[in-house]
């Protein structure tokens, strides 16, 4: 499996155009790392770990991650590495027939 690190200390964080553009480009069993952390802590507003605008960021990126995974192109994996350190990974899945060609413009659209 070739896994995509995002470090968040050495490049921006992923975005949600950034993430479909990718799966576009992804073939079956290629990964990548949309967040590292403890996920739910981040998007609890009442621990403000991160910023308003950073946190509304992360819930549509783990919004569109939990989409693409619904929708059949992708799979989610958790990977603990520590206390409350886990790795979120969108693993890119073999397209299904059922999913016309146009879906992921489609998608990339709605991400933008």
């Amino acid at each position: 499996m070739d896994i995509t690190d995002i470090s968040r200390a050495s490049q921006a964080p992923l975005t949600e155009a950034a993430l479909c553009r990718w799966l576009g480009a992804a073939a079956p069993g290629d990964a990548i790392t949309y967040f590292r952390g403890a996920l739910a802590r981040s998007l609890c507003p009442q621990l403000a770990l991160i910023s308003q605008d950073e946190r509304v960021n992360l819930a549509r990126l783990a919004t569109r991650a939990w989409k693409l995974a619904e929708d059949g192109l992708a799979d989610l994996v958790q990977r603990r590495r520590g206390f409350e350190d886990f790795e979120y990974l969108l693993v890119a899945r073999r397209r299904p027939r059922r999913v016309s060609p146009s879906l992921l413009p489609q998608i990339l659209a709605e991400a933008a």
